[in-house]
């Protein structure tokens, strides 16, 4: 899993929950506890993914477009996470002269690729909606 992931989620349920569902690269930066280009770099991707869109001025920023009760969290694992799960290195070396040692990378590919579709089903069941419910059963009804 990527950290971009996790900026993407928390981005969009911020959003989610402003009222106008809309926010500068800055205050988003400021919620997440990143630096603002950081939060520019993942909406680019979300933007291009359909997510948000920008608006450029002085009160400009992202805004959704999407509806945040359907999207789940399997299509923006889809669109900034995807393959990620599959380790940059795998040990083993098909040409080796031992049973182990050959077929390693291809069994672990083959494990890491099930668990892969195993995290994408279990995030389609949960939505930006949803997400910003937990959150809000976390804090008292008045506080925001």
């Amino acid at each position: 899993m990527n950290s971009e992931f996790t900026i993407a989620v928390h981005s969009l349920v911020l959003l989610a929950h402003l009222p106008e569902r809309m926010a500068s690269s800055e205050t988003i930066a400021e919620n997440v506890q990143t630096n603002a280009a950081r939060v520019r770099k993942v909406m680019g991707v979300l933007r291009k993914g359909g997510f948000v869109e920008t608006r450029e001025g002085t009160r400009g920023g992202y805004r959704l477009t999407i509806d945040p009760a359907v999207v789940t969290l399997a299509d923006i694992y889809r669109t900034m996470a995807q393959g990620s799960v599959m380790p940059s290195w795998c040990s083993g070396d098909p040409g080796m002269d031992c049973v182990v040692g050959s077929n390693m990378r291809s069994v672990m590919n083959g494990i890491f690729c099930a668990a892969e579709r195993q995290l994408e089903k279990y995030f389609e069941d949960i939505t930006i909606s949803s997400v910003l419910g937990q959150i809000q059963e976390c804090v008292p009804e008045a506080a925001d």
